[in-house]
């Protein structure tokens, strides 16, 4: 980017510029682990844990360039969205795996979810097909949080509960791994993560001792099938299986937390958990994944097991078969 972009990303309140890939390392079938380098992220922290946090990734466009965001101003999303697609990229959302080291050496970590080409030789969306082919010095643009300023980004949010329950398939990996690792020492609870294969385990995640953490790996068993069976008998002592949901009854922009919700429900201030006299008293149940899986759990939670919707967050990551904008 020019010298006169450079000055304005620094004026902005979050990190939007270019960086270098340091490092892409195949680390699973399913996982792609990228390092992303560059003087911008000197800047790049949070106030407090990272938890969850989300970023968002510019991917060069079919000709291998990256838009400039020179001499625009805090409109420049509108700016952007002006550039025809096939010259802009594409923006998608990933989170943060982890941020290492400090100051102008200061590198994000990002796990991306890929797999392979199939017999047509296509490599699906913009993010797997970029991270299948990889290499240290390519070049990306990052929008990510900045030191001092509010990004939001953090969907973690469990006020006083005092049993947590986390849910996800594979694109929630990071998201999951994030949370377990800034969990205080004495939280309680279960964590269950669907994957691709045994393969995709990853056994490094770190818990509280008191957070039992599942890993099922999916094979040929439908989408989503274990992860809500092992969902449903953990808070109930028996497993059940998903409903089965026509495309219209699911909502791909699928977003509901205690503080938002994309469907226009009214919404609290604060992750409210009762604490006595309701079956779940005390829950704060956090779920991410495919639109139709998370959805399948959202009813199966708010609307037959009663758990009050502002003790949840349900975030529909990815939706299959219908391509994600940002």
């Amino acid at each position: 980017m020019s010298a006169a972009t450079n000055e304005y990303v620094a004026s902005l309140p979050m990190i939007l510029d270019e960086v270098e890939v340091v490092g892409v390392e195949r680390v699973s079938p399913s996982y792609v682990r990228v390092e992303l380098a560059g003087p911008c992220l000197a800047d790049c922290s949070v106030d407090g844990p990272l938890y969850d946090q989300r970023m968002k990734i510019v991917f060069p466009n079919a000709a291998g360039r990256l838009p400039s965001f020179a001499g625009a101003d805090e409109s420049w999303w509108t700016t952007w969205m002006e550039i025809p697609e096939h010259e802009r990229g594409s923006m998608r959302t990933y989170t943060i795996r982890d941020l290492v080291d400090s100051g102008t050496r200061t590198r994000i970590v990002v796990d991306i979810v890929v797999h392979d080409p199939g017999p047509d030789g296509t490599a699906g969306g913009s993010g797997n097909a970029w991270a299948l082919r990889a290499r240290a010095g390519d070049r990306l643009v990052v929008m990510a949080p900045r030191r001092g300023h509010e990004f939001g980004g953090i969907e973690w949010s469990p006020g006083t509960a005092s049993r947590l329950l986390l849910a996800g398939d594979e694109t929630a990996v990071p998201a999951i791994r994030g949370v377990l690792r800034d969990l205080p020492p004495d939280a309680t609870g279960a964590a269950f993560v669907e994957v691709p294969t045994a393969d995709d385990i990853q056994r490094d995640v770190v818990a509280p001792a008191g957070v039992d953490v599942t890993w099922l790996p999916r094979g040929d068993a439908p989408r989503g099938a274990s992860l809500h069976a092992a969902v449903i008998a953990w808070l109930t002592g028996s497993a059940e299986p998903a409903p089965q949901l026509g495309d219209d009854e699911v909502d791909p922009d699928l977003w509901e937390t205690p503080v938002y919700s994309s469907s226009g429900e009214t919404v609290a201030a604060a992750t409210e958990v009762p604490v006595a006299d309701t079956p779940h008293a005390g829950l704060y149940a956090w779920i991410a994944g495919e639109s139709k899986v998370v959805t399948g759990l959202r009813r199966r939670l708010v609307n037959e097991l009663g758990i009050d919707r502002r003790q949840v967050a349900f975030m529909g990551y990815w939706r299959e078969g219908v391509a994600m904008r940002s």
